[in-house]
This record gives structure tokens, sequence and C-alpha cells, in this order.
């Protein structure tokens, strides 16, 4: 199957409108960040053409040229759609090798080799496997995805990835058969495996509302009976163990093989394969249960690699996942404003199980460090109100295969700025409530928050993904002793993520880590599509966003020495190098100063 899916990708034109758009996004980068300093050709229209000048293997020069301009939404990089040309020996053509491109150029890079080596992987796992779910989509599209179609269908349906990142989805770990069996843009129905954990090898934590056998009892239904059936038939005390799932490509390839004195000791003991049948959500781990929408997502490792990130799971992030959703919902239910007013929608992440690896030696434990365990989170089918339909955020930059946006009925039925300035009031207002009456910065990106609307009018968000998904410095919470009682990283773990840490000391790290994700990503990619597709200037964009930010602080004045603390209309921010990140040993996380937009708005600053 795999073999034939291939031959049709690499026949396809999505195989070379993949090529086309990882190279736009690559040079952007490499641009944006530094990494690389073109020469360039300014045109009458403010474009520019940038040109990069390498040597074949041969020793003959080679020129790549493509055109482009430095956009006002954080000074970003913006290719246009003309392909990225190859000039040698007298001879111009399109770039067709990704490869060849960054081996070309790889002295103007200056990158280590063995890191320069695992990024042409990435870039080329990419290529493969977004084309080959292009042109799967192209193919059953009339599979009549629409503004009006479900949320849960919409997380497949919506497969662009990381607008920013060339390496969006190269999914390092698995191979095309992998990629075509649990990739949610296939829309596969797969089954959890489950395993028994002796408590003493295990750590809990859930919700201080929640009694966990009868949640368990809830999530399985007759399963659980039949699972303590097994454990009972081994001779085994039920109440000794808890029952952890995970992904069956997680089983398959990691912990079977991982765990074999664990399952022969008895201290893990293989229940079997679960009834309800569940479907990967965009972030892939996130499993949605098709069988029964109503139960919770559960998160699950998976020891593989996507838009360059391992996405296992740490033991103190499963540990805290119950811990913030707890914290939060206090916050939420004491503030009218943000629940009541804003009606914010949290969804919880109830329970979390991970399998104790601390007490290995340490070489066992580098092997199975995060990759058994599971977060539960609530399901936002509970609380959808009659009439009101969701969209991943990112999907508001969805484009069709006929083209036209996913949005355009909404915005032909509402109008274009007056669905905005609705879009923006309802999803700015409550992360900058969070923000400046709590101290908590949210990473409220892509699919990590959810827009709830009626008949494509915005009513409201919710928001998810908080076990490593928010930020906070306890000098600057808005009641310090109502900190949450956080699990902090072993020491091994910055080795393997450096970037994992709750609490903050600086407020504008604080601050730049949810205009990184919110503003940045989401807003900043909004803005340059707006403009794309319907001729609205990101300077009225940004005006649009700036005129909410200033009615909330003009309705809070009491909170000035917070606006000031979190200064929104910063002249610059900080943001990730993504693609430096993966060129470079690493020297702690990559980030860079950028014009913010909102700088141009500030209060007395001209516009």
């Amino acid at each position: 199957m795999e073999a034939i899916m291939f031959e049709e990708a690499l026949e396809s034109v999505q195989w070379t409108e993949v090529r086309r758009r990882i190279f736009r996004q690559l040079i952007e980068s490499l641009i944006y960040e530094g990494i690389v300093e073109p020469s360039t050709v300014d045109h009458a229209d403010g474009s520019q053409t940038y040109r990069f000048q390498g040597f074949a293997a041969d020793g003959g020069e080679v020129v790549y040229s493509c055109r482009g301009r430095r956009a006002l939404s954080f000074g970003r990089i913006r290719l246009t759609e003309e392909p990225v040309l190859r000039q040698a020996q007298q001879e111009g053509r399109e770039a067709n090798s990704l490869a060849e491109f960054l081996l070309v150029i790889a002295p103007l890079l200056g990158a280590d080799e063995e890191k320069l080596s695992a990024f042409i992987d990435e870039i080329n796992q990419t290529w493969l496997k977004d084309a080959v779910a292009q042109a799967s989509r192209y193919h059953r599209e009339s599979n009549g995805v629409t503004e009006a179609t479900p949320y849960d269908e919409l997380e497949a349906d919506v497969m662009e990835g990381h607008p920013y990142h060339p390496c969006y989805k190269s999914r390092i770990g698995f191979d095309l058969q992998d990629h075509l069996a649990h990739g949610p843009e296939f829309k596969p129905r797969l089954k959890l495996i489950w395993v028994a954990i002796l408590r003493e090898e295990a750590k809990l934590s859930h919700l201080a509302s929640l009694e966990e056998p009868a949640f368990f009892r809830n999530e399985l239904g007759d399963q659980y009976d039949r699972f303590q059936d097994v454990l009972r038939e081994k001779g085994l005390n039920p109440r000794d163990y808890l029952l952890v799932p995970m992904h069956p490509w997680q089983w398959r390839e990691v912990v079977a093989c991982g765990f074999l004195d664990q399952f022969r000791k008895r201290s893990i003991v293989l229940l079997g394969e679960g009834q309800d049948e569940y479907r990967p959500q965009m972030s892939i781990r996130t499993l949605a249960n098709a069988s029964n929408p109503q139960r919770a997502y559960v998160k699950c490792p998976l020891s593989m690699t996507n838009t360059s990130t391992g996405r296992i799971l740490a033991q103190h992030t499963i540990l805290n996942a119950a811990t913030l959703s707890d914290w939060l919902g206090e916050l939420h239910s004491k503030d009218a404003y943000l629940h009541e007013r804003l009606r914010v929608i949290l969804l919880k992440e109830v329970l979390g199980v991970s399998y104790h690896h601390q007490g290995l030696h340490p070489l066992m434990e580098a092997k199975v460090y995060g990759v058994l365990g599971a977060i539960w989170r609530e399901s936002l089918h509970g609380y959808l109100e009659a009439g009101e339909g969701a969209v991943p955020f990112n999907a508001l930059c969805h484009l069709l295969t006929d083209g036209r946006p996913l949005i355009d009925p909404w915005v032909q039925r509402h109008g274009l700025e007056a669905w905005l300035e609705q879009l923006l009031t309802v999803s700015i207002t409550p992360l900058i409530h969070l923000l400046y009456a709590h101290g908590v910065a949210m990473e409220s990106h892509a699919q990590n928050m959810i827009l709830l609307h009626e008949q494509g009018l915005p009513t409201r968000v919710a928001l998810k993904d908080f076990h490593d998904g928010l930020r906070y410095s306890r000098a600057h919470q808005a009641d310090p002793s109502a900190r949450p009682q956080i699990q902090y990283p072993p020491a091994n773990h910055p080795r393997l993520n450096r970037n994992s840490f709750i609490e903050k000391e600086d407020p504008a790290e604080i601050k730049d880590f949810f205009h990184d994700a919110f503003f940045f990503i989401n807003l900043g990619e909004l803005a340059l599509f707006l403009e794309a597709q319907y001729g609205l200037t990101e300077a009225r964009f940004w005006q649009l966003a700036a005129d909410v930010i200033h009615a909330y602080q003009q309705q809070f004045p009491a909170l000035q020495d917070r606006f000031d603390t979190f200064d929104l209309f910063s002249a610059t921010i900080e943001v990730e190098q993504l693609t430096k990140r993966r060129l470079f040993a690493e020297g702690g996380v990559r980030v860079h100063a950028v014009p913010n937009p909102l700088w141009n708005y500030r209060k007395g600053g001209g516009r």
C-alpha cells in the first residue's frame, strides 16, 4: 500500500507544491533568523530578489534566487509564490532538490555537519510525508470539508502543520507505513493497548474532585471489569495497580521490548486492547474517542520527533497536568469576568499516570524516560451549546482544495471587518485578562486554542494543553500565595528539553512566551492570510488588534501597573529561532528580538 501511495505522490502536482512550500519556509526562516544574509536587489513595489551563491560538488558556481518582502507582522520574510530558481553554467531552472540547496549553501550556513545532515533528513521526511498526505487529500475531496465540518473532523482535515517551521511534518521515527496508519490526515481509527502498573512503580495525579476508580470505570465501561479480571486471573490484586493506555505504535516500537524485566516480575502487566476506537488529532499523540466523543481525550507519549520536538511525555509534565488544571479552574471560577462574561472554556487535564522511572539505573532510565504514561483531558463536546460550532484556531487560515478559504462563507455572511473585530475581541480578551489580572501566560498557538462560533460569528474560546503550555512568575501572580504546587523537572531533564520550565522569574520572558505563541504564530499568520486572500492590510489588522487591547485597558484601569509589567506594545519581542536550533549545537534556548507590530499602536504611538 505504501509503495503505491509513494508512487502516486511522486507523480502528483502536490509533490511539487509541497517542495515549493518547504523551500519558501526554509528560505524565509534562514533569512529571518540571520543564519544567512543573501545579496539583494530592490524592486519598485517594495519587494526584493534574494540571491544565495554557493558551489556544486564539481566546484562550479551555483546561484539560487527568489523574490519576497519583509512584512509588517514581526518583520517576517514572506516569499512570493514564484518558485526558487537555480542558475548554474548559464542554465537556469526551478530548484528541485532541497538537500542540494542546503549542501550548496552549507559554507554560508556554517552549521555543524552532523546537525546539517539530520536537518536535511527532517526536511526530506517532511517533503515525503506531506506530499503523500496532500495527494491523498486531493483524491478524496469531494470529502465535503466546509466551515460546518465538525470539530473532530477538522482536526484531521486541517493538515497544513506549522506555518513557519520548515520541518513541519517530519515525524522522525515513523516510516511511511506508520505515517499512513497513524497520521491524522488519513483519519485512522485505532484501539489503545492497556497495561497495569504496580502503584509502587507509578506516579498518579488527578483533579481534587475526581475519584480514580470511578473515572476509569466511566472511561472504560464494561472493559474496566474485564481488565480487573485479567489481574485476578494472574493472582494479582487489582487495587495494587494503576491502568495506563498507550498508542499501539508505542507498544510495538518501545514498550514491549523496553520493559521486559517489569513484565517478567509483573510490576507491569499487559491487559490487552481496549474496546473504544480513537482518532489522532493534529498533534498526533492526542487521541479523540471516536466511539464515545463525550469521553476524555487521551494524550500518550510517542517516541518520535515532529516539528523538531520529541513527543514523549516527561513525568513532571504528566503530574503537573491535573495540578495546573485545578489551579486554573479555581482562578476561572473566582473570576466572574472570565467565566460569566467571556464564558471561557478550560479543557481540564483531569488525570495523569506515569511510570516512575527514577528508581532505575541511570542507563536504563534514559531508555524509558517519558515513554510510558498518559494524560486524560476533558472532551470539548460536553461544553458545546446548542447551535455552537468549533474550529481549531489554525483552521482560520485553511484553504480548501478549490483554493477558497474555509472561513469564506463567514466573511461573506458577516463582512470581513465586522467578523474580524468579533474574532479579535473573543480571542485576545481572555488571554490578556489571564496575563494582566492573574500573571498567567498561555501558549495559545495553533490547535491549543479552539474558536467557538454561531453561524461563523465568533462567540468564545476554549483553551487546552496546560501541563506544559503556560508560564507564570511567583513574584508577578495576582495572588502569589495561591501558586500551584508543581513538580519540577529532574536534573537530567534540561538536556532533553531546555524550554520546559513553567515558572519564570523575568516577566518579559512570560510576556514573550505568550506573544510568540499567540500574536506571532496565530494572529501573525492570520494577518498575512487575510491580506493575501481579502486585501486587508497588515496595518489595519494590527490596528484592530490594538483597539481590543486598549479597550480592555480602559475597562480595567486599576491594572495599569500590570500593563507596564507585561508590555504588549514593546518595540520588540523575543521569538524562538526554530531553524537555527536545528542547525547548531545546543546553547540554551535560541531566541532573537523581532519588531512588534503592536508598537505602532501604543498610546501616544502616532497611529
